[in-house]
């Protein structure tokens, strides 16, 4: 019998491209989302790629009654928990809301786990754990810094709780994925990063800034010590990530888990500076960008990158796809919106 996995946030950008790695897998879904940040219709482009039905539910899972009918109504084998507000710099404005609602949807989320014996827990965590890390890339042991934003606190305090969880209760296992900056879109183009109002990342903004939506790119700040001046990120593709949620959940299927709480980086291990970004954009889709430098924002961690090399020894998992591949797949994506009534 297929093994049925709870996907929160499934209709939000990661969540919809794990769904089809999932499906893809031989996993049952049951997609939990209350669509405050996503778009049902993507839920119909996944089955579209799958060719396969799953169940729907619209719920705010940090309303505790709500949680409690879900869980009621399926037997579920596993939850991958992605359901949460992400951005960085909304969160240094909003922060309570951020507070309410992550940890609120988490805990419920657990509680109902442990009520209905349901032992396996992907986390959907960050490398914003790491804050300003003194030494790169960083690496699972690398030590956790003070959060420069209430979002990447958020995370923080869950992974703590997660721990706390796995304490006391050893027959769940939780492993906790600490992604880098996910970016492009499923090769289809039927499902990618749908950002509702102005994007807070930056390669939505740089695809629309290329198709005319939005006037310029904003560069936020030339001074950070890196080679030319602008943050450093890790990017991978959100199918390589994707993957790695299975690859996850199949280690803890296997019984080969020696502790009941882990962490895993997932990234490629190599940094990209914005103007890369922009330069690689620019020679992949031969589109000029209009940007211009502005002013540091609040929360940015000035540059940081991974060692994967637990997660490519332990988990089996390996970033595939290249920095080229990754934005050809955004700028296919954005092209393909015009044609979607998703609005």
């Amino acid at each position: 019998m297929e093994k049925v996995v709870l996907v929160t946030g499934g209709a939000g950008y990661i969540g919809s491209h794990t769904i089809v790695e999932l499906q893809s897998n031989g996993f049952d879904v049951v997609v939990a989302d209350n669509f405050s940040n996503s778009n049902p219709k993507v839920l119909t482009a996944v089955q579209t790629i799958t060719g396969k039905k799953f169940a729907v539910e619209n719920v705010d899972l940090s309303d505790e009654k709500q949680c409690e009918q879900l869980f009621a109504k399926y037997h579920i084998d596993a939850v991958i928990h992605f359901a949460a507000k992400k951005y960085v710099g909304e969160s240094v404005e909003k922060p309570l809301e951020y507070y309410r609602n992550n940890f609120f949807s988490t805990i419920n989320v657990l509680a109902e786990m442990t009520k209905h014996n349901i032992p396996f827990f992907v986390f959907s965590s960050s490398c914003t754990v790491y804050g300003e890390a003194e030494t790169l890339p960083v690496t699972e042991q690398t030590p956790v810094q003070p959060a420069l934003s209430p979002y990447g606190n958020t995370k923080q305090v869950i992974e703590e709780i997660l721990k706390d969880v796995c304490h006391t209760h050893k027959d769940i296992q939780v492993i906790a994925l600490r992604y880098f900056n996910p970016i492009g879109a499923h090769p289809s183009a039927q499902i990618g990063e749908l950002p509702i109002g102005v994007p807070q990342n930056l390669i939505p903004y740089v695809t629309q800034t290329a198709i005319g939506i939005r006037e310029c790119l904003h560069v936020f700040g030339k001074t950070y010590h890196t080679p030319d001046g602008t943050c450093q990120r890790d990017y991978i593709h959100v199918v390589d990530l994707a993957k790695a949620h299975v690859k996850a959940l199949e280690y803890m299927l296997s019984g080969k888990m020696t502790d009941n709480f882990d962490v895993f980086n997932i990234g490629t291990g190599n940094p990209i500076s914005v103007l890369e970004i922009i330069t690689t954009f620019e020679k992949v889709t031969h589109k000029k960008l209009p940007y211009k430098i502005v002013d540091k924002r609040q929360g940015d961690v000035e540059k940081v990158w991974a060692d994967t090399t637990k997660a490519n020894q332990i988990l089996g998992w390996k970033a595939e796809y290249g920095l080229e591949d990754m934005l050809n797949t955004a700028w296919k994506w954005e092209l393909s919106l015009k044609n979607k009534k998703w609005e």
